[in-house]
């Protein structure tokens, strides 16, 4: 009895939502949050569509599980090797030394010690763009990461100096 494997087709992109939770799951307890996992799932499908693939059907979960770990460890490897940033509320003299308001010194520090006290992914992007004036196309190609990936930071991390300072507008 001659056991034959079934012959490799494209990954069907429909196919992939069907996979989403439990890659999502397995991403969260890779990543250790929920925003992360959400952002590691999404670099995975970046990388796995990029270019077409071929699986053999039933295959599509432990091929997709890999390449989640991979991009995992690669992210991994990639925050080791960048550099450490000073903390914000240091550099307040340097950036606002002609202010003599106190109250819009006083709000300066509190939103910069805001943006300090995000987790470094979030701080990174917000800096980039927020800061610096940075491109969400340029801060990609600076932090190494997917332009999806800078515009749901962006978001989140400007969200949480938000919430943290007060919406003043």
């Amino acid at each position: 009895m001659s056991h034959t494997a079934s012959p490799a087709a494209a990954l069907d992109p429909s196919r992939l939502a069907s996979h989403l939770p439990r890659l999502r799951r397995t991403a969260i307890r890779l990543s250790g949050s929920r925003e992360d996992g959400e952002d590691l799932v999404q670099e995975t499908f970046l990388r796995v569509l990029r270019s077409p693939r071929r699986l053999r059907t039933g295959e599509e979960y432990p091929y997709l599980a890999r390449a989640l770990r991979n991009t995992h460890v690669d992210k991994v490897r990639s925050a080791v090797r960048q550099v450490q940033t000073t903390a914000m509320t240091d550099a307040l003299d340097a950036v606002l030394p002609a202010v003599d308001r106190s109250s819009v010194r006083s709000e300066a520090r509190e939103v910069l010690s805001a943006v300090d006290a995000l987790p470094a992914s979030y701080r990174d992007v917000v800096i980039a763009v927020d800061v610096a004036g940075y491109s969400y196309a340029e801060a990609a190609a600076r932090l190494d990461i997917p332009i999806g990936t800078v515009m749901s930071r962006l978001y989140r991390g400007r969200k949480a100096v938000i919430d943290a300072v007060g919406d003043r507008s």
